[in-house]
């Protein structure tokens, strides 16, 4: 591909050097750099991209991407555009041969529910028979093929590189988790979506964002760029729903659980095992437990609507889904004991998993074990202590990813939200594994312990070294002392 055709539309400034020249290879990275690369330098929030040019160029880049002003000639074309990481998404999206139009892409945007709502879209139409393709925090799938993944929302090289793989599996589908700051950061600007979902907006990524309006604001860019044809499926029942769609061109599609809309769903009765929901008019038992989870659900029946798929076919794909993996996931214990490893790590995303597991088992203690991640949005930790106070009969506060933050200063954090009735029913073991050992160790007969915040990881990270840390294998190494 010619260098001309990959920077059409990237908003070029300027240009020096050959433009009529042969690409082999795109990237941001200049450790992926080989001969005849084109080199985006993306000025970005940590590292400046820019900084690594004269590596790229060493390494064989043929061309350089950037912004700024003009430099002295480098031996390389060089061309200044007005936006590095829109030029990223424009450049992949080109040389991948916009392998999104060839997938009915599904992308959906909310603080919570957007792991276990994709998880289960992939899971749910590949049950009925279609080749897809998963881009999720959990990891990325090409057909069954299992791709780790770094972030919610990969840069626009690995996501069109993937598409691009999915395209040749012979997938139709593609559904993918978009983050705030992946819209904010044009990761997925170019890509073309056939639908959006939106679950809710609550407190979570300040630290990034600042405020919660411009939290809110890159939410809704996310349905502004959607195009015509698409749709737009949106929680009603979500106080932010409707402002999402205010300049969207997308059909609109409304789901809720408490009031009118074009999908409704509710809940009739739930336990451990399951729960059984009336959909449209049509109950259906499913595997999933919680009133967030019937919002999961009910999104992803609106989107297999959207998509063509026939009600009674997405009942019954429904009712054979399980969450996906540290969602709701229970350990069953000694004495009765029921230990629930789940992903919450914001207030509402506890508050929801909390409320469930009282209305479960409203008879057993609740006990709430968590943390909060270092050197990130401080002002949530002690909203989740008052969560956790609501709810809970017996609260461990301990550590979480800490990364370069002393634990005992995001426990002080996380401490001063309890009320003085809070603080005498909750302990601190800045040690996780410990904290969880005593946590089970005391717990009743019949207890419920929710361990929040790492749900699927296997690593903790303390400092800046990233240890194994699982905490089912914790949680079985327990259970064998308490036999």
């Amino acid at each position: 591909m010619k260098l001309s055709e990959l920077i059409k539309n990237t908003g070029v400034v300027s240009v020096s050097g050959k433009t009529d020249i042969d690409i082999s290879f795109v990237t941001n990275d200049s450790r992926k750099v080989s001969a005849g690369t084109v080199f985006v330098a993306v000025t970005g929030c940590g590292n400046d991209g820019r900084a690594f040019i004269p590596s790229a160029i060493a390494a064989g880049a043929v061309a350089v991407v950037r912004e700024g002003e003009p430099s002295e000639d480098s031996g390389v074309t060089e061309v200044i555009v007005e936006n590095s990481r829109y030029a990223a998404a424009i450049i992949a999206d080109t040389f991948y041969e916009h392998p999104s139009r060839d997938l009915k892409l599904v992308g959906i945007t909310g603080t919570n529910g957007k792991t276990t709502t994709v998880t289960l879209l992939y899971n749910m139409f590949r049950k009925l028979g279609y080749g897809c393709g998963l881009l999720s925090t959990i990891a990325n799938y090409v057909g069954e093929q299992r791709l780790e993944t770094a972030n919610t929302t990969s840069d626009p090289f690995t996501i069109n590189s993937l598409m691009a793989k999915m395209v040749q599996a012979g997938c139709e589908y593609c559904f993918m988790e978009v983050s705030s700051i992946g819209v904010e950061q044009d990761r997925v600007s170019g890509l073309d979506f056939n639908v959006g979902i939106f679950s809710n907006l609550t407190h979570d990524h300040l630290d990034y964002h600042g405020t919660f309006a411009e939290y809110l604001r890159c939410k809704k860019l996310f349905f502004d760029r959607l195009p015509a044809g698409a749709c737009a499926i949106i929680n009603a029942d979500d106080r932010n729903g409707m402002i999402m769609t205010q300049n969207t061109r997308a059909e609109v599609m409304t789901y809720s659980c408490r009031s009118v809309a074009d999908h409704s769903c509710r809940i009739i009765e739930q336990g451990f095992d399951g729960m059984l929901l009336k959909i449209d008019g049509t109950e259906v038992w499913c595997r999933l437990v919680g009133a967030h989870n019937a919002y999961n659900l009910l999104a992803i029946y609106c989107a297999a609507i959207a998509l063509g798929a026939q009600k009674e076919e997405v009942l019954v794909a429904l009712s054979s889904l399980e969450s996906a993996p540290g969602r709701l996931e229970t350990m069953n214990g000694p004495k009765g004991i029921n230990v629930i490893i789940d992903y919450a790590h914001t207030p509402d995303a506890l508050e929801n998993v909390l409320r469930t597991l009282r209305d479960v088992a409203p008879e057993s203690e609740l006990d709430c074990l968590f943390g909060c991640g270092g050197d990130r949005d401080r002002t949530k930790r002690p909203e989740m202590a008052a969560v956790a106070e609501k709810y809970a009969d017996r609260i461990f506060v301990t550590s979480d990813n800490s990364r370069t933050e002393r634990t005992e200063d995001i426990i002080d954090d996380i401490v001063k939200g309890f009320s003085p009735e809070g603080r005498a029913k909750a302990v601190c073991i800045s040690d996780r594994k410990e904290a969880i050992r005593s946590a089970i160790m005391f717990a009743p007969c019949n207890a419920t312990i929710l361990l929040a915040g790492k749900g699927h990881e296997t690593y903790q990270i303390i400092g800046k070294e990233k240890a194994h840390f699982d905490e089912r294998e914790i949680v079985n190494e327990v259970f064998k002392n308490l036999r």
